[in-house]
């Protein structure tokens, strides 16, 4: 329920939102969804920085690579999958199928063995079921909550969401304590975790109903010419151009690990505290965002990450650099989405998600690639200083292209063509 204080039973002139917290069903379910599938792909992202950096011996310029492969092959497939979704109507459908792809290759993963092309393969595979499965699943929550209350249902969603990745790197943990350090078991309790939350989105999830009305064009032209409209224009400017400064998760976990010293059999309970930041804070982020703008509250992230890769470069404060990482999450990831939705048209809204998630996943894979490359060259310190400056004025360059978005808070979006 979103309340304009201008009602006059507000006893107000000036708009001022009353946030319910109340949170549709719908928004609940996918959250279930990702809270289980999230435990499925945390156990295996918490473990491979490691395991190919010690184990297989990669040098950082060989993993940044591969961290890349694994940010950027997304942005391969998100645009078909908004598509498809959008044409069919069938945003359920098309997320079903990528979260099925990705349970699949949580046994890649088994036949993959020490082999680095085949575990690429396997990686660019689960990426492509993300890919899939990420602006389709959006879209329903867009679709599901109204938009003046949507910074809350992103919030609850990912709150949700990043339980399950706490939970992960934590089952990941145990299982290898467990065997001794077999990889194989949480390559197979993972796959278990995955076939879950497709169950949960075919038993749970619904597809919202159209509204009534001619059936509008969901071509790629029409997509495209989303860009057209200067709002959405600006704030695909502003994420891409700071997805290209953004130090990737696995980077700060490596230089944090070798900043503090620690002992690489806790390497992967790292995560954990960036996901325990997140689940604490995702909802008043979100809450936050609604009442005061979403696009304030997303600089406000970046500047989190800045401070972050500050305290890195000191002597490895591990509390400080993953709350600061987790608040960074939770001020960007669903906030990015909750000022993106109500501007763009119903029929088109997985496309336009997906436009604006492929323009941010190519442009952290290119940020994956660069600090890995300069780390080769210059050293984990000048890297981490150049990245860190990068940011503090990319965040400042694009102040001006957030300012004139206009976030939509009414009760309703007219679902009208680009």
């Amino acid at each position: 329920m979103y309340v304009s204080a201008s009602d006059p039973a507000a006893g107000g002139s000036r708009p001022r939102p009353r946030l319910s917290w109340r949170v549709p069903g719908n928004v609940l379910a996918l959250g279930a969804v990702s809270l289980v599938t999230d435990v499925s792909s945390e156990m295996v992202t918490a473990v491979l920085p490691l395991y190919l950096t010690l184990s297989l011996g990669l040098s950082m310029l060989q993993f940044g690579a591969l961290d890349g492969l694994y940010t950027g092959v997304t942005a391969l497939v998100r645009l078909a999958g908004g598509q498809l979704a959008d044409r069919w109507r069938r945003r359920k459908l098309v997320a079903g199928a990528g979260y099925g792809l990705s349970a699949l290759c949580k046994l890649g993963l088994l036949a993959a063995g020490g082999s680095v092309p085949a575990l690429g393969a396997v990686i660019a595979a689960d990426r492509t079921g993300k890919g899939l499965r990420t602006a389709p699943r959006d879209a329903l929550i867009t679709l599901s909550a109204p938009p003046g209350a949507l910074g809350h249902a992103f919030g609850v969603h990912r709150a949700m969401d990043t339980f399950g990745a706490l939970l992960g790197p934590l089952a990941a943990y145990a299982v290898l304590t467990a065997t001794g350090g077999a990889y194989d078991a949480v390559f197979v309790t993972s796959f278990c975790a995955a076939v879950l939350g497709v169950l949960l989105l075919v038993l749970y999830v619904r597809e919202p109903r159209e509204t009534a009305g001619p059936r509008l064009p969901a071509s790629l032209r029409a997509a495209a010419g989303l860009l057209r409209q200067a709002s959405f224009r600006r704030l695909c400017v502003a994420a891409a151009a700071l997805g290209l400064v953004t130090v990737s998760d696995a980077f700060v976990y490596l230089l944090l690990q070798q900043r503090a010293g620690l002992d690489p059999a806790v390497f992967p309970l790292l995560p954990v505290g960036s996901s325990a930041a997140y689940l604490l804070l995702a909802v008043p982020a979100g809450r936050l965002a609604d009442r005061v703008g979403r696009a304030p509250v997303f600089l406000a992230g970046h500047a989190a990450l800045a401070a972050a890769c500050v305290l890195l470069l000191g002597p490895g404060w591990i509390v400080p650099v993953l709350l600061l990482h987790g608040a960074f999450y939770a001020a960007t990831d669903g906030v990015l989405m909750a000022v993106a939705g109500p501007l763009l048209p119903a029929h088109l809204r997985t496309s336009g998600l997906a436009l604006l998630q492929t323009g941010q996943a190519v442009a952290r894979t290119l940020s994956s690639v660069l600090f890995g490359a300069l780390w080769t060259v210059w050293g984990g310190d000048l890297a981490l200083t150049a990245m860190t400056a990068g940011l503090a004025a990319c965040a400042l360059a694009v102040l001006p292209l957030l300012r004139p978005v206009r976030e939509n808070t009414g009760e309703n979006t007219r679902e009208e063509g680009p």
